[in-house]
């Protein structure tokens, strides 16, 4: 037997305990034929030999948190990402609306809390570039938004609004909105927007996967399908990427938990999961939102914000399912192996999602079904533990854990010296033995696998030249910040042949340009992706 592909001369990270590295891998219909050293009896006439020549061949990233389709629909819109200048933030839609005349809402995303006194833009610098349309755009976290004048009108936003019971409108001193909405707050203006058309959402798709592929990226857990809070659902763009053939990545589709809604809606997840399970999509698992985040105080906390005086605030943030009620909610959906998949940010959600684990696990036993909890900003000590003895995935998002403004100015202050200080506990989750996957939230944050590693290992930014570095006992070695990324996420998204080089799994593998083993660590970001392969394909080559 001769393989299709044949990958030699070069270091292989096979994120295998049993066999972690190779220097040569080969491929057959799709799955991984070989794993050793040379492999040269399995070149045949037809064989596609690709000498690594030191690179190193990893398997396919996996990100376990990612809005696809969000963030290549936003990337046909007005983009504020890669700046904090409040002055180019106008610039691009200064640009953005002249080379756009005919479209009735300006709409993007991007802009950062840092950008503005208090993480608060108004609605006075929008109008000044345009007076005439409504414009809406997300900041880089996606739980706020900033509007023009035009906006709040259309959406009748005025000082006898009252804020959500799960948001906030932003005001100044005399009660009148800024033209900033928080959370919950910003669907009283979304609603307002024509929905993305279908091919709309499948053109999104179509870029995301492209980009995606381009990063390394073989698989991925897209944390919000059937569902709304503001969003476009992608759920009829995977299934038709499905039943066309073309979604050449492998997808896990969270469907979304409304929190308006109760047990009555799991009859209609249970459609949903036998609907939109076709060929590469899976939808197995139930995303549940249970808090916000810290920046805008709205991450629920066990304990309340501090004030700019360090001073306790009446304010610990939310909880947007009812806390008695999400361990009954989580024990019927894991009794009909739905995976749950939680946002839970702040310390006390944290908890929250924890102990609704443990009724599971007490009222079902142990079952198959992976829980796993996003973005653990805030940890208390105490709960650390927990997620080894529950089976609870720790789903890290590395790319926040460092040294910026927006956790400097915006978030450090207000939550206190100890508790500041449980933030984004990796390497404390590591030693407690818990598992780690990995991913990005894109596009909230950057889908580049490599830059979130650099932070993990590094938990400081690529670039960053001040030498701070972020809560440094928290730290990730390479290897198992690369293994969070693959056989972590693999293992989340029920992909048990898949996420480490080893013979018998899917051939979804990456070629690295270079070994970041063997530079500094302070340069692993400079590692760029030569090839994606997907099922012994070659989907993407530098």
């Amino acid at each position: 037997m001769t393989a299709d592909l044949l990958f030699t001369g070069g270091p292989v990270f096979t994120a295998d305990p049993a066999r972690s590295r190779a220097t040569a891998a080969a491929v057959k219909d799709g799955r991984i034929l070989a794993v050793g050293h040379d492999l040269g009896e399995l070149r045949g006439p037809k064989t596609e030999v690709v000498d690594l020549a030191g690179r190193l061949l990893i398997p396919g990233f996996q990100d376990a948190h990612v809005h696809a389709v969000f963030g290549g629909v936003e990337m046909g819109q007005c983009d504020l990402t890669g700046t904090t200048d409040p002055r180019e933030y106008l610039n691009r839609i200064t640009a953005y609306a002249a080379a756009h005349p005919d479209r009735e809402w300006i709409t993007g995303s991007g802009w950062s809390m840092e950008s503005f006194p208090g993480g608060v833009p108004v609605k006075e610098l929008l109008d000044r570039v345009v007076p005439d349309r409504p414009v809406y755009l997300t900041n880089r976290d996606h739980h706020g938004a900033w509007v023009n004048s035009v906006a709040l009108d259309r959406a009748g936003i005025t000082r006898d609004t009252p804020d959500p019971a799960d948001g906030m409108i932003n005001r100044d001193t005399g009660g009148n909105p800024v033209g900033a909405l928080q959370e919950g707050a910003v669907s009283l203006v979304s609603d307002l927007i024509p929905e993305s058309t279908p091919a709309e959402l499948v053109a999104g798709l179509r870029r995301a996967q492209s980009l995606l592929h381009s990063l390394g990226i073989t698989g991925w857990q897209d944390a919000m399908l059937r569902g709304s809070n503001g969003y476009p659902d992608p759920a009829d763009a995977y299934l038709t990427a499905a039943t066309e053939g073309w979604l050449t990545a492998s997808v896990t589709g969270a469907l979304w938990w409304d929190r308006d809604l109760g047990a009555e809606q799991i009859a209609a997840l249970v459609a949903h999961r036998e609907q939109l399970t076709v060929g590469r999509l899976t939808c197995s698992t139930v995303k549940i939102m249970q808090d916000g985040v810290a920046e805008n105080f709205t991450a629920a906390m066990t304990a309340p914000y501090l004030d700019g005086c360090g001073c306790p605030t009446p304010n610990s943030g939310l909880s947007f399912v009812d806390p008695a009620a999400l361990p009954g909610y989580v024990t019927e959906l894991d009794a009909l192996d739905f995976q749950v998949h939680f946002h839970a940010l702040g310390d006390r959600a944290v908890r929250e999602a924890l102990d609704a684990l443990e009724a599971a696990r007490a009222g079902n036993g142990f079952r198959d079904t992976r829980p796993h909890l996003a973005h653990l900003q805030v940890v208390h000590p105490d709960d650390i533990a927990r997620f080894r003895r529950l089976g609870a995935t720790a789903n890290l998002q590395p790319l926040w854990a460092a040294h910026e403004p927006q956790m400097d100015e915006l978030t450090i202050p207000f939550l206190g010296a100890e508790r500041a200080a449980w933030q984004y506990p990796f390497g404390d989750l590591l030693r407690s033995g818990a598992t780690l996957a990995a991913g990005s939230d894109w596009p909230v944050s950057s889908p580049n696998p490599i830059e979130g590693i650099h932070v993990a290992v590094n938990r400081a930014v690529p670039g960053a030249t001040d030498g701070r570095v972020f809560l440094p006992e928290q730290r990730l070695d390479l290897g198992t910040a690369l293994a969070a990324y693959t056989a972590g996420s693999a293992y989340v998204n029920h992909r048990d042949d898949s996420g480490s080089v080893r013979t018998g799994n899917v051939a979804d593998l990456v070629v690295l340009d270079r070994d970041p083993f063997d530079g500094p660590a302070s340069e692993i970001s400079a590692t760029k992706v030569a090839m994606t392969v997907v099922a012994g394909q070659v989907v993407h080559r530098a």
